[in-house]
């Protein structure tokens, strides 16, 4: 066989050979494109009655505190408590030194005395002036006629002029004495008046220096805490000076701010008898709402709660956030907040396992027993049984394919 051939014989057996393969080659399987379904979960619609709660931020206060100013001046005795000390009814909190008291109150009892003494004096000294009025005025009739008769034995010349004057003057004299006597019973009234003006005001300065002098020794007037000491044993101080403040432990209030909105919903409740109460995040302080404060402002109106079952632990001034419990409300869902989009919508998987869109509105918030806050929303079209998708996908949209994941993290078709 010729050399040339050979190439043409192998190329040949190869071209039949690559012939014979694509031939018995197998089919490729046909490719179809699949729809992706994402996984969720999902939360069975129930409709229940709930009751909202309003997050508040509130400021304890003590609106029962009594500040202690000093009655008089003096040198400070006692102080036998501490800042922040707890005291009972009754309990010594802070007494001036009696030298500095019994001095003032000697002093407002003698001028009560005295002038006593002297409206007596008084007395007596109007019925002598009575006495001697009668006396006066029958000496002065005497007198006048002692007076006549020289009159008459002058002119008949049995007495001479002299004897005349003399019985003149002793009849004026007569009558001046009459007239200062009249003049002393006639103003017995106004010094008796006067002095029982005096009398009133002496008696007053002594009432309040007792007032003051029971009031050197302060105790407590309820059980509270004292705050804002500011003296100390021996220190001399001045009338009305500061001395302390004490607050009752039973009349301390919170007062937070409500949005305008609620006002109206929770203003019906107290109307109505509703007892709605507040607690904080632990729940170990509960309040009970009580009443709105008297004014108002573009941020809100305050509420005035009180401690339910004491306020252990609780001081003027502290911050407190707690949940304040709104009025309840019918067939409304408790959802996580994850399951919110927007302001206003949630997702519902369909019987093809795809979302659906709906709007709902937002009721408010509740805390569960456990203490996780969910949201409660109500609407048309939350039916019972429905499936409610509770985890956020950010590429959410109606239609969309989902797979519920089960417990053990497996799926449900």
């Amino acid at each position: 066989m010729s050399k040339r051939i050979i190439p043409v014989i192998i190329l040949i057996a190869g071209g039949l050979g690559f012939l014979f393969l694509k031939m018995t080659r197998p089919e490729p399987a046909q490719v179809t494109a699949l729809e992706r379904s994402w996984r969720v979960q999902v939360q069975v619609v129930e409709l229940e009655t709930h009751r909202p709660v309003l997050p508040l931020y509130g400021e304890v206060v003590a609106p029962g505190t009594v500040s202690v100013v000093a009655a008089m001046a003096g040198r400070i005795a006692e102080r036998p408590v501490a800042e922040g000390q707890r005291v009972e009814p009754g309990a010594l909190l802070v007494a001036l030194d009696s030298q500095d008291v019994e001095p003032l109150l000697t002093q407002a009892k003698s001028q009560v005395s005295d002038l006593e003494a002297q409206i007596r004096s008084e007395q007596v000294r109007f019925q002598n002036d009575l006495s001697s009025l009668k006396s006066e005025k029958a000496i002065l009739n005497n007198a006048r006629r002692q007076r006549d008769r020289t009159q008459a034995l002058v002119e008949r010349k049995l007495a001479s002029r002299e004897n005349l004057e003399a019985a003149t003057d002793s009849a004026a004299r007569a009558a001046l004495t009459l007239n200062g006597r009249q003049r002393a019973v006639n103003e017995h009234p106004a010094r008796l008046q006067s002095l029982e003006a005096r009398l009133a005001q002496a008696e007053a300065t002594l009432a309040s220096t007792q007032r003051d002098a029971e009031r050197a020794r302060v105790v407590a007037p309820f059980q509270g805490v004292v705050t804002d000491l500011q003296v100390a044993e021996g220190d001399q101080i001045a009338r009305n000076q500061p001395l302390l403040s004490i607050y009752n432990i039973n009349g301390l209030e919170l007062r937070a701010r409500v949005p305008d909105r609620y006002r109206e919903e929770l203003s019906a409740a107290l109307t109505a008898g509703d007892q709605l109460a507040a607690y904080d995040e632990r729940r170990q302080v509960r309040f009970r709402l009580e009443r709105f404060a008297g004014t108002s402002d573009p941020a809100g109106t305050e509420v005035i709660l009180t401690p339910i079952g004491g306020a252990e632990g609780l001081r003027p001034g502290a911050l407190l956030p707690v949940s304040l419990e709104r009025p309840e409300r019918e067939r409304v869902v408790a959802i996580p907040f994850s399951a919110l989009y927007g302001a206003d919508s949630v997702y519902l998987m369909s019987g093809e396992h795809r979302l659906k869109r709906i709007k709902v509105n937002r009721i408010g918030e509740a805390q569960s027993n456990s203490g996780e806050r969910r949201l409660l929303i109500s609407g048309e079209q939350l039916t019972p049984g429905a499936q409610l998708i509770t985890t956020h996908l950010p590429n959410a949209v109606t239609g969309l394919k989902v797979e519920v994941a089960d417990a053990a993290g497996g799926l449900s078709r």
